[in-house]
């Protein structure tokens, strides 16, 4: 494949700045066409952005002959749909996260990668942020010793402003997003912990609605044991005071802590003989290093950074975190 063709099916928030742009950015890519079911809108896009074709409608876009890749940036209730149907016809996929609205729908879309013979990635992008591999080196490195607990607090207003404005809000309906702003923003979260640590062994938590502003679940608590014997506790609270929101991760190991935010630019290093802090500045358009590896994929040039496989784990973790 000499050149990668892409089409978005979904030209929304997430692609204005995260990853249309980027597209263009790395050799042998190319962003061909947006999609939008609002087609004015997907005009628009494609005006200001540069985008030659546009459409109202995601099968016309998958049969445009010059697109061989498609990235999916719609609504989780719609990511399954859309990756059957370009596996289906022979094109590669990138999905944003969370892969799917739970783990059966995660699983089929495994099923079809495997009948496909396709190539499917998941945006789980920050495995490929400078910060975050730096993370993973410091844990390779023993700077910490061994690990042995990892904590995660995610504690958010009502309105998290992390998350991306909407018109509808559909994060904070279960039906198209699987749950609230924990399956908007733990997928990153969670993805690193597998990322770093590996095969998870078990897993369980709860969720609950404590205010009952919104359909979905604002509160989640879970814990993670490792194969490797790392143990992870996870609180997620999105009904807090302004001024006791807080996005931090310790990984906490024999010899000192890792410390450093999923949506922040540093990380904090201490042992018992020093301490550091590493300021970092994140690419103008955060997903590009991800699919810079994910057009070497597609292109037969090398490893897949994050597999269906692993995101069909996650999802399987998410679950288990948000049952009642």
């Amino acid at each position: 494949m000499n050149n990668i063709n892409w089409g978005i099916i979904g030209c929304g928030n997430v692609t204005e700045k995260k990853s249309g742009p980027a597209f263009n950015n790395i050799p042998g890519s190319k962003l061909v066409a947006v999609m939008r079911r609002d087609a004015e809108k997907a005009a628009d896009y494609a005006k200001r952005h540069g985008v030659g074709k546009w459409y109202g409608d995601a099968e016309l876009l998958m049969n445009d002959a010059e697109i061989n890749s498609v990235s999916i940036a719609t609504p989780p209730a719609y990511h399954l749909e859309y990756a059957i149907a370009g596996l289906k016809k022979g094109l590669n996929v990138y999905v944003e996260k969370p892969v799917t609205r739970n783990a059966d729908e995660a699983r089929q879309m495994a099923e079809a990668v495997k009948q496909t013979n396709g190539r499917l990635t998941v945006a789980h992008y920050r495995r490929a942020l400078p910060m975050f591999l730096k993370v993973k080196e410091l844990l390779g490195n023993g700077t910490i010793g061994e690990v042995r607990t990892v904590q995660i607090r995610m504690w958010k207003t009502l309105q998290p402003d992390l998350v991306a404005n909407s018109e509808t809000n559909w994060r904070v309906r279960p039906e198209l997003s699987g749950g609230g702003y924990f399956h908007d923003l733990a997928p990153h979260q969670l993805d690193l912990m597998l990322f770093y640590f590996g095969a998870p062994e078990k897993y369980h938590g709860f969720s609950i609605n404590q205010s009952g502003l919104t359909p979905a679940d604002d509160h989640v608590c879970g814990e993670i044991l490792f194969k490797n014997k790392v143990v992870v506790n996870g609180s997620w609270s999105f009904n807090v005071a302004k001024s006791e929101a807080t996005d931090m991760c310790e990984i906490i190991g024999t010899k000192g802590k890792i410390t450093f935010p999923f949506f922040g630019t540093f990380i904090n290093w201490k042992n018992e003989t020093e301490e550091e802090t590493l300021n970092f500045v994140h690419p103008q358009h955060i997903q590009q290093p991800m699919i810079g590896k994910i057009v070497a994929y597609f292109s037969g040039e090398g490893p897949n950074p994050c597999s269906i496989d692993e995101a069909v784990v996650l999802m399987d973790i998410m679950d288990a975190f948000t049952c009642r």
